[in-house]
């Protein structure tokens, strides 16, 4: 099984940054995606970020295209999260996952773990 503990969120003003990092212990795989999602209350599970380990390939939401960027550090089995230009639409519990061998990303349905959140309050 696998690991995975967020850390980094807390409350900022409008157009200021926050850094998530999500660490992953456990097993391993060859083909692994880590991607990060985001829920406001009474809205659904909405797809950010992901990255594929192997290949370094990653994808993004419209949302947040130009603000938002995704890294890793492989030594650390760590992904990041930089996030600027915050908005108090960004406002959600941030969450890491991953899973093995998938073939799309953008699904919250199709990864198999995931961390307990971490909060990201941004006011205006």
């Amino acid at each position: 099984q696998v690991q995975l503990v967020e850390s980094g969120g807390g409350l900022v003003q409008a157009g200021g940054s926050l850094r998530l990092s999500c660490l992953a212990s456990g097993r391993t795989f060859s083909s692994y995606v880590m991607g990060w999602f985001r829920q406001a209350p009474g809205k659904v599970r909405e797809f950010v970020f992901a990255i594929v380990w192997s290949s370094s390939s990653t994808y993004y939401a419209d949302s947040v295209k130009g603000r938002f960027t995704i890294s890793r550090d492989n030594a650390k089995n760590t992904v990041y999260l930089r996030m600027n230009s915050l908005q108090p639409d960004d406002t959600a519990v941030y969450y890491c996952a991953a899973r093995s061998g998938l073939t799309r990303v953008t699904m919250h349905y199709d990864y198999n773990y995931w961390g307990q959140g971490t909060q990201v309050t941004v006011s205006s």
